[in-house]
């Protein structure tokens, strides 16, 4: 590790903590339906999408009826993708002439962009039609995000009402989360990253010479604006096979920089939202800071490792001052591939510029431990937030119990209901995680999928299946997953990790929305404080080691165990 390792992830963090207050109050008074800057262009736009779908503005749904809007949104959502994919052959917009992807594959497809995961069994360039990438793909993007958004500021408003039953309105949300956050965002950060060099182009390849004199067909598309809207939404799906590690995705240290800090700047700021919603911005604040104290914490531990070299490679007498290099990009390093790789599985996104599968045993456990955790680092758009809601909900649960008294939380009482769905909202990452990777490590269909034998080969599968039910999308790249099983399963886990998820969240925004807000005593456990941030941080991490330690300490923990000893798979 060196200094300018640190400065570089220094200057990002930096940059993303500046934008966490102007950034979270934009979106607390988008929601709370107050007028913003871009109101005299966005208002008129807003009440023509109200007037052609016949909302009533003012109208406001139960946790139930917003639960309905939002499973109703994601079928069609589904439906819609998967008729896109398996007509794209007939489609516009297909300068390379793909065919329809097959059923298996459009169905994996369809379920991972709906979900926000961006779990990609193919390789974009040589599968994708434009029509495809922008019409189907592209739109998920923004809507899966949008969706997101909407579920945070429901469970904000559960904190913010007393006595109530209504919790908001899913369509307006998703509406003013795209046309006034995710929209205007993503066409400045297009801009700057077609400046920077991104292709943005219908054409569908360019010829090119090489060195050696040999022609060579390059892809092309329409890359910056999708890049954007990746970034921005967290969701990690590439244009091109090898994501952001692909020159044309990410050209340069300037737009390595701008990607992270996309993706970590909504999500950051959505905490501030809720915390100003709510009426505590010190909670919001101590949110923020039990999810950097995690998210550096990984950062380092993955710069360490990967800078530290491998173990094979220095008994062996290779010159260890570069570190592992394998699978990264030496235009960004290791820091900055410490940088994304922490933050793309804190997040929900998924991205990558470096191969997690070359990382180093140690540096490859961090993202899937991130993931595990439940992406609440700062988390997916607005995913994260209410995750970390529901780690809250239990932490003042266990502070509860220590003192003998009913926990609260922001003034509304956590009582049994609560805590039976907040159980219920834990339990479903580790069931679908384990519960499907046992099973494909033991079945030939399964045991055909991963490249290397072993712990690796164990950590591949556990992998994906994380990042399937995490909604996260990036994977350990030795896994051949575009397989019936694979492709079947992992969208199951998408779709238990996304909705299974959702649906007791919600429903615990409808039960504290009728509590009647109580102010706090003497006796209550304040949660604005250092001794609530390590108590969450505690919280998290014994319910991801409770989990998730047997099934890591048979993968990533043994692999760096044989490569002490020399041995490998």
């Amino acid at each position: 590790m060196t200094w300018q390792g640190w400065l570089q992830i220094g200057l990002v963090l930096a940059l993303v903590a500046s934008a966490i207050k102007p950034l979270g109050l934009y979106m607390a008074h988008v929601f709370e339906g107050e007028r913003t800057f871009l109101s005299p262009v966005l208002q008129p736009v807003e009440r023509g999408f109200y007037r052609l779908a016949g909302l009533d503005s003012r109208a406001e749904q139960t946790w139930l009826g917003y639960a309905m809007g939002v499973l109703l949104f994601s079928f069609l959502g589904v439906l819609l993708l998967y008729a896109i994919l398996r007509l794209q052959g007939f489609l516009p917009f297909n300068p390379q002439g793909f065919e329809a992807v097959a059923p298996d594959l459009a169905f994996n497809t369809a379920v991972s962009f709906v979900t926000n995961t961006n779990w990609q069994s193919y390789g974009g360039e040589t599968t994708m039609s434009h029509m495809s990438q922008m019409l189907g793909l592209t739109v998920q993007n923004f809507v899966s995000a949008a969706s997101g958004i909407a579920i945070a500021v429901a469970v904000s408003r559960a904190f913010a009402r007393s006595g109530v039953d209504r919790i908001g309105n899913f369509w307006i949300d998703l509406t003013r989360a795209t046309l006034y956050v995710l929209m205007p965002m993503a066409i400045v950060v297009a801009l700057v990253f077609a400046a920077l060099g991104l292709p943005q182009t219908l054409e569908g390849s360019v010829t090119a010479m090489t060195l050696e004199g040999v022609s060579q067909t390059i892809a092309m598309g329409p890359m910056a604006s999708q890049e954007a809207i990746k970034q921005l939404g967290t969701n990690g799906g590439g244009f091109m096979n090898v994501n952001a590690s692909h020159p044309f995705e990410n050209p340069n240290a300037f737009s390595n920089y701008l990607a992270i800090f996309s993706m970590l700047s909504i999500s950051s700021a959505l905490v501030y939202a809720f915390g100003q919603i709510v009426g505590s911005r010190r909670q919001a604040w101590a949110l923020l800071a039990a999810m950097a104290i995690l998210l550096v914490a990984g950062i380092g531990a993955i710069y360490w490792a990967e800078t530290a070299g491998n173990p094979i490679h220095l008994a062996a007498g290779v010159d260890a001052s570069l570190g592992n290099m394998e699978g990264k990009e030496i235009r960004f390093g290791q820091a900055m591939t410490a940088l994304y790789a922490a933050a793309t599985t804190g997040l929900s996104n998924g991205g990558v510029n470096a191969m997690h599968s070359s990382l180093t045993p140690l540096g490859g456990l961090v993202p899937l431990f991130f993931i595990q955790l439940g992406e609440v680092l700062p988390g997916g758009v607005g995913s994260g937030l209410y995750g970390m809601v529901v780690f809250a909900i239990l932490t003042v649960f266990v502070a509860g119990l220590m003192v003998g008294r009913t926990p609260e939380f922001l003034g509304k009482k956590i009582e049994a209901r609560e805590m039976k769905l907040a159980m219920l909202a834990i339990l479903i990452l580790p069931l679908a995680i384990l519960g499907f990777s046992a099973v494909a490590a033991v079945i030939p269909v399964g045991l055909a999928g991963p490249a290397n034998a072993g712990p690796h080969g164990l950590t591949e599968i556990l992998y994906a299946y994380s990042s399937a039910a995490g909604n996260n999308g990036s994977a350990f790249a030795g896994l051949s997953a575009n397989s019936p099983w694979y492709n079947t399963t992992l969208a199951l886990a998408m779709l238990a990790g996304r909705f299974a998820y959702i649906v007791p969240v919600l429903a615990i925004a409808g039960s504290l929305a009728k509590k009647t807000r109580v102010p706090a005593s003497s006796g209550t456990f304040p949660t604005d404080g250092v001794l609530f941030v390590g108590l969450l941080i505690g919280i998290i991490l014994i319910l991801g080691g409770l989990q998730f330690f047997p099934a890591l300490a048979l993968g990533p923990i043994l692999e760096h165990v044989l490569m002490l000893a020399g041995q490998t798979f």
